[in-house]
């Protein structure tokens, strides 16, 4: 008898669309089992990902449900899958398609936080079939089931391939299609045959405001070409090196475009909610808002792989929510929403019968003093980046913030894995409070001179001594016999203090830093790949085991490469580089003994470190073959060669 968890198709095998709106995950078999529109964090259309009753939207040959090859239309998000049948081939093209954009009525407001592009969201999930060679009867079902699979829909029209569909709240999808439909049982039908050279469509819209959607074929086919214009066009203005190891960086950078919410600027830090951590487990969180913590590591990735204006949008939205109300959040909705209220939906299974699944996520109002490191150092590393000084408003917002952390230093906290248990000084809240004021420090020095005045220099002093003393505790308190801890009461070891060569705290030749990195290397690994922390060890206020941290072993490549250990450092990045999912992408987790992928997908933390681990690697390379130094800087480690 099979398990819960056999009926779901394996987390890494999905794939992932975009539109920079929403996402959507089609499964191997063709099944798009995750769609929520208009937004991330919207409700879900489709939601089998979670309960396979939840609804669903199928597209496959009539008897087959296991394509012969699936991949991503090259430099694009736009999935190619190809069919074969006794009778002939057939592929399909799955897209959130991106049409061709002009600003209406010339309004300007309506660009704000938008990438600099010609192009707009149609708001609307296109499937394309071809046939390739013989004939293929392809299936069409389409099985919206609205608010989380809580209400079915009520179907209109259905003539002329054209059917409304409606949910509770007035929520509506309007599917398009040139095959002939039957509505039936909550569902729209559809059987078409094609022969060699012959196409055919089905596309959902979500939107009046759009285009609508296609009418005929060859419009359809329209819209893919322009999509994956766009998306290489995108990719284009990148900076990626001359190496094997190119398509990963462009593949991570896409999904970090796919996760970005374009009308504020905001990163998502997963598509999806409630994805287990532990199989069957309790380790189940809404991933679809955006981390002030993962600021600094998508400042970076983006400054370093040429992407200035998704780096600009994304600055905008952090510097935006905290001028709202400078007291800040660890995380914030993709439109600024501060309430971020954590619900369970009872009503659905689970995926592989994970329980609970969570909608909202109740952290948001957790202490976690690591934000202020994680904001400051994002001003920071944009700046530097860019040579820019930023305005007054800006200035008055660093100085607020880095006050803030110099009150917030003796407190203990949830730390950055958003324990559940009790506050404690962990080390790594330290580590950032240290980032956030040595940060605040280098910025007042980078005040104009004529703007300075004694009070610019005075904090800039004063701050850089503050930053001197909180280094010195941590020194003290943070570090047992020659290896940093946990927190200041624990001899337990965690993954995060592998930042500290990242973020310049010591320098990586130090006896600490290196004996830091070996210690985690060793005795906090499984199967040589990193967890967080032991389980055992930590009062984290769940039960349960989970898997390795897919971010930590990332990061444990870059700090062996920063302490010299290169051959080590490129043989866990081959390791992680061969761990990623169907299409190239990665989950936050990865079981260890099974290679299977847990958690939230995609994960934009695992990409954002993915590139930092690759930038490291690549640079030992060059430097092993043309004998330069790597300039010692800070976030990031090694960002280019002297």
């Amino acid at each position: 008898m099979s398990s819960p968890a056999d009926q779901f198709p394996p987390i890494a095998s999905y794939g992932f669309l975009s539109d920079c709106h929403t996402a959507a995950l089609v499964s191997f078999s063709g099944s798009v089992e995750w769609l929520c529109c208009p937004r991330f964090d919207s409700p879900s259309t489709f939601a089998a990902l979670l309960d396979r009753g939840a609804g669903h939207m199928s597209l496959r040959p009539k008897g087959v449900i296991v394509p012969i090859s699936r991949r991503y239309s090259p430099g694009t998000l736009v999935i190619e899958t190809t069919w074969v049948t006794d009778t002939g081939w057939a592929i399909v093209k799955d897209a959130l398609t991106i049409a061709d954009w002009v600003p209406p009525r010339g309004d300007q407001e309506n660009r704000r936080g938008r990438p600099d592009t010609e192009h707009e969201s149609d708001h609307s999930l296109l499937r394309t079939i071809t046939c390739i060679d013989g004939t293929v009867e392809m299936e069409m079902e389409c099985l919206p089931r609205f608010a989380y699979g809580a209400e079915g829909a009520k179907w209109s029209g259905g003539e002329l391939g054209e059917a409304k569909a409606t949910g509770p709240d007035g929520a509506e999808i309007l599917l398009t299609s040139d095959i002939d439909l039957e509505i039936a049982d909550g569902a729209a039908r559809g059987r078409v045959t094609l022969h060699e050279d012959q196409h055919a469509f089905c596309a959902l819209t979500w939107s009046d405001g759009g285009l609508g959607g296609p009418r005929s074929a060859p419009e359809a086919l329209e819209r893919i070409d322009s999509t994956e214009e766009f998306w290489r066009e995108w990719l284009r203005d990148g900076n990626f090196p001359d190496h094997p190891w190119r398509i990963h960086l462009q593949r991570s950078a896409l999904v970090l475009k796919g996760l970005t919410y374009t009308p504020t600027g905001a990163i998502v830090a997963a598509a999806t909610t409630s994805l287990p951590e532990t199989p069957g487990g309790e380790r189940n969180w809404d991933y679809r808002f955006s981390w002030i913590r993962d600021s600094t590591f998508s400042l970076w990735a983006l400054h370093t792989l040429g992407f200035d204006h998704e780096a600009r949008d994304f600055i905008r939205f952090i510097v935006d929510v905290c001028k709202d109300n400078p007291d800040l959040q660890i995380m914030y909705g993709i439109g600024h929403e501060r309430e971020l209220e954590e619900k369970t939906l009872d009503h659905l299974s689970g995926y592989g019968g994970a329980q609970p699944v969570r909608i909202g996520n109740g952290a948001f109002d957790q202490r976690q003093n690591d934000v202020w490191g994680s904001l400051l150092d994002s001003i920071y590393v944009h700046e530097k980046a860019l040579r820019g000084k930023g305005d007054k408003a800006d200035r008055e917002l660093i100085r607020y913030q880095v006050e803030a952390a110099i009150d917030a230093w003796p407190q203990p906290d949830q730390g950055i894995w958003e324990s559940r248990g009790e506050p404690k000084h962990y080390v790594s809240s330290k580590l950032m409070i240290w980032v956030a004021v040595d940060r605040g420090a280098r910025l007042a020095r980078w005040v104009p001179e004529e703007e300075r005045g004694e009070r610019w220099h005075a904090l800039a002093e004063e701050w850089q001594a503050k930053a001197d003393e909180i280094k010195a505790e941590i020194l003290e308190r943070g570090v047992r016999d020659g290896v940093f801890r946990q927190h200041y009461d624990t001899d337990a070891l965690d993954a995060s203090l592998l930042l500290i060569p990242l973020f310049r705290f010591l320098r990586p030749e130090d006896p600490r830093v290196r004996d830091t990195v070996n210690a985690i290397a060793e005795n906090l690994t499984a199967h040589g790949l990193v967890c967080r922390y032991k389980v055992e060890e930590t009062d984290d206020g769940l039960q349960g085991r989970e898997g390795t941290f897919l971010i930590c072993s990332f990061w444990l490549v870059s700090a062996l490469s920063e302490i010299g250990e290169r051959r080590r450092a490129r043989e866990l990045c081959e390791r992680l580089l061969e761990a990623a999912g169907w299409l190239d992408l990665y989950a936050e987790e990865l079981d260890a003994e099974s290679g299977r992928h847990l958690g939230n997908f995609p994960q934009a933390f695992t990409h954002l470190a993915l590139i930092n681990a690759v930038s490291h690697v690549i640079a030992d390379e060059r430097r092993g073959k043309d004998g330069a130094t790597a300039v010692f800087t800070e976030m990031g480690g090694v960002r280019e060669d002297a």
